[in-house]
């Protein structure tokens, strides 16, 4: 036992001895880690508000669309109901929409009002063999209607979304001014309303649907940026201790 102890001795305790270039990049990688970390804090709290907001506007009773709306993402994900008349002979048809598995399109028609504003509604699903109006005549409502719906704000193309073509009538994503210009009408507002589930006669088109998911993984992302700091400060530590009679 004593033996041992003086071959320690000899050797040199292990003691923290921080070398320059560690310190520099640890400092530099945990800040930069930590900055990170709260500011997906931050999101987080964004989220988390924007969550509750979407939430209490998709609970609430709906409300009469206004004839004027001055900042559209006010009203985005709040039910809405809005009358007029719809004008069937110019349906827009946003492409590539399923259904259960089946591919179909979702049916925008303009819904004219009484005050000269049009309302681009979003009818629901149908099949791709029934995209031809005459078709589904039994859903061609006529006269004044009142449709309830959730206002959605468009907000461009996504990921790998392809052109919509007009001269086509084919859309991939919503463009108010110009599937208003390809419809023909005027005065349409800046916002879609998809229209409830409440069931069309004939059965087509499916309403209902509005696909409301908000993704919140902020949280995930502030453990894992703070962990990481935290682990390469654990790193650091232990590997910057040397004993006494090793080189720096």
């Amino acid at each position: 036992m004593a033996e041992t102890t003086h071959t320690e001795e000899r050797q040199g305790r292990m003691r923290f001895r921080p070398a320059l270039g560690a310190t520099i990049f640890t400092v530099v990688a945990i800040a930069i880690m930590l900055g990170l970390g709260t500011w997906q804090l931050q999101r987080l709290a964004w989220k988390t508000e924007l969550i509750e907001r979407i939430e209490a506007g998709l609970n609430a009773a709906p409300v009469p669309l206004p004839t004027v709306i001055g900042n559209p993402a006010e009203w985005d994900y709040h039910r809405v109901s809005a009358t007029g008349r719809f004008l069937h002979d110019h349906e827009l048809d946003l492409a590539a929409r399923s259904l259960n598995g089946r591919i179909g399109y979702h049916v925008v028609t303009p819904l004219q009002r009484d005050d000269g504003t049009v309302v681009l509604v979003n009818r629901g699903w149908i099949p791709t063999e029934a995209r031809d109006p005459a078709t589904r005549p039994d859903g061609l409502l006529s006269g004044t209607v009142t449709v309830e719906g959730i206002v959605r704000v468009p907000t461009g193309p996504g990921w790998m979304q392809p052109d919509n073509d007009a001269w086509a009538n084919v859309w991939f994503w919503y463009d108010i001014p110009a599937m208003a210009a390809s419809a023909g009408v005027t005065g349409a507002l800046p916002v879609i309303v998809e229209a409830a589930a409440t069931p069309n006669p004939g059965g087509l088109p499916v309403g209902g649907q509005s696909n409301v998911v908000i993704p919140n993984n902020h949280l995930q992302y502030v453990v894992t940026w703070y962990g990481l700091a935290l682990t390469l400060l654990v790193v650091y530590i232990v590997s910057q201790r040397r004993r006494d009679s090793d080189p720096t």
